[in-house]
């Protein structure tokens, strides 16, 4: 599939539930938005900051108070409207909005400060490129937070998230291993800094009436939790609900200067 396939894929997916990603629980809050905080509060005093696929703009409001400049940056021009109005409300001049796609930056070289990214990356069509641009517009001595769900690795655990997660949103594309992701950012240049790992509960009922995944997909996403095994039904802790747990990981990596 092309970038532009995807892209239009993704639009579609979530112009429409812009406001939900805003409001989400998941989303706007958590220990690694509070992890990023406080790295922010130790030094992003007089910062740039591109908040990369920005969603919601969580990790935009999050740095606001903390650095000079925020660009949210998305390929959804709906998600936007609904950062900006959220900002303005929530008094974060500071703030602006780009739209466009992860892979290919209207930024020249070494424009950032920091680079984040939060929940957007298992949606790229070209997940090396999206980092190797994020590695392209941050500054020499330049600090970056990549922040997904990742796949806990091992053929069973793999296929069955991948499964529902493609189930659930047709855009999803892959939840990479933390070390797809760690020889990823060694080999886009970033030299590897903290990484820590997290276990996020999703509500069934809510994790699909977000995406307003189509009822169909719902009751085949139930049917295969009912299927698997019980190492994959251990693992994700598949509740009698559907509800879930689910694997996602925070790296902290740098540009050498």
């Amino acid at each position: 599939m092309s970038g532009a396939d995807q892209a239009k894929i993704v639009a579609a997916q979530f112009g429409p539930r812009a406001s939900s990603y805003l409001t989400s629980a998941v989303h706007s809050q958590g220990p690694d938005l509070e992890a990023f905080s406080a790295l922010l509060a130790g030094g992003g005093a007089g910062a740039r900051l591109l908040d990369l696929g920005c969603g919601g703009g969580h990790m935009s409001f999050v740095a606001a108070p903390h650095v000079a400049e925020v660009v949210a940056y998305d390929l959804s021009a709906e998600m936007l409207t609904v950062v900006e109005a959220a900002a303005a409300n929530r008094g974060l001049a500071n703030i602006s909005v780009e739209q466009g796609r992860a892979e290919e930056l209207p930024f020249a070289n070494a424009q950032f400060d920091w680079v984040v990214t939060r929940f957007s990356a298992h949606h790229w069509s070209d997940w090396t490129a999206g980092v190797r641009e994020a590695f392209r517009v941050l500054k020499p001595g330049g600090r970056a937070v990549f922040i997904d769900i990742v796949s806990p690795g091992g053929p069973a655990l793999d296929t069955y998230l991948q499964t529902v997660e493609v189930l659930r949103d047709t855009s999803h594309v892959r939840d990479y291993t933390r070390g797809e992701w760690e020889a990823t950012l060694a080999s886009a240049g970033f030299v590897a800094g903290t990484a820590r790992a997290f276990r996020l509960r999703m509500e069934f009922a809510t994790w699909i009436a977000r995406m307003r995944t189509p009822p169909e997909l719902a009751q085949a996403i139930r049917m295969l939790q009912g299927a698997m095994a019980e190492p994959v039904r251990r693992h994700f802790a598949i509740e009698p609900d559907g509800s879930f747990m689910i694997d996602s990981a925070m790296f902290e990596v740098m540009k050498p200067s």
